[in-house]
């Protein structure tokens, strides 16, 4: 029977998984997706995905690839949605030319990290950002942000266990901003290391709460040592909400989470 490759778009709620990658008992993204994907298919059913997020980071526009039986794409949407359960939703699927592969073949991925600011903490969205109770200086971060654009060693901003052949990873762009109660960190980069982001996130925290300076964070970045910077910013607050692909027929926008409004980004 012939197949074809079709990319999909979705979203999920991290909160619910032990990450995107299958393991063998926790409940995984991957795990619940390709179950339905089967189901679907009638077949087993193998995904590559864009960004294999750790256990409790969200995604708004996760990419996944897979062969599968033809199939109307209304199948790997409706389908798939009407089995999977509440924590992952189909957002669209498409045909794609055979050699496609949802992480080798991505260019760029983007990612935000939301803090949110809350006298009391709050039991409803407590899993949608990281909440403190300090009014965080944006101005500071955005400042400190810029001294991590380009190519670097990004050694101090890696996990510990992290196993990428090299520490050098390209940031394109990165903004902090404000929206009403959130401050929102927005990183886009070729690749990203183990826990980069959440990492990135937690120093610049440090800088908006007045306890490091942009000063600290070029040192930090020069001393290429993981423990000299600051603890690791909680999973709940980062979204993988944009992967790019070159001559993909898709225009894939970027997603917003629901904590902060309106949904399509530019």
């Amino acid at each position: 029977v012939s197949k074809e490759t079709i990319a999909l778009g979705l979203e999920y709620m991290g909160t619910a998984f032990h990450g995107f990658q299958a393991q063998r008992g926790p409940v995984t993204v991957q795990g619940v997706l390709e179950k339905a994907l089967a189901y679907v298919a009638d077949e087993p059913v193998r995904v590559t995905a864009a960004g294999r997020t750790d256990a409790g980071v969200h995604a708004t526009h996760q990419i996944v690839s897979f062969g599968g039986p033809p199939r109307p794409l209304s199948a790997w949407v409706r389908g798939v949605n009407a089995v999977i359960g509440d924590d992952v939703s189909i957002i669209w699927a498409e045909r794609v030319p055979e050699g496609f592969d949802a992480r080798r073949s991505a260019v760029w991925r983007r990612y935000i990290y939301v803090f949110g600011e809350s006298d009391s903490r709050p039991a409803i969205g407590k899993d949608l950002a990281c909440w403190q109770d300090k009014i965080l200086d944006v101005n500071r971060m955005q400042e400190a942000a810029q001294v991590l654009l380009g190519k670097h060693d990004f050694s101090s901003f890696r996990a510990a266990q992290c196993r990428a052949s090299t520490p050098y990873r390209c940031i394109e762009k990165m903004t902090v901003s404000r929206s009403g109660r959130m401050v929102v960190i927005d990183t886009v980069a070729n690749a990203f290391l183990m826990h980069m982001v959440r990492n990135i996130a937690g120093t610049l925290a440090h800088v908006g709460s007045n306890m490091l300076h942009t000063s600290d964070v070029e040192t930090l970045l020069a001393a290429r040592n993981r423990s000299l910077a600051p603890p690791t910013a909680p999973p709940h607050g980062l979204y993988l909400v944009q992967v790019s692909y070159p001559n993909f027929s898709r225009h894939i926008e970027a997603r917003r989470p629901v904590i902060l409004g309106p949904q399509v980004v530019d």
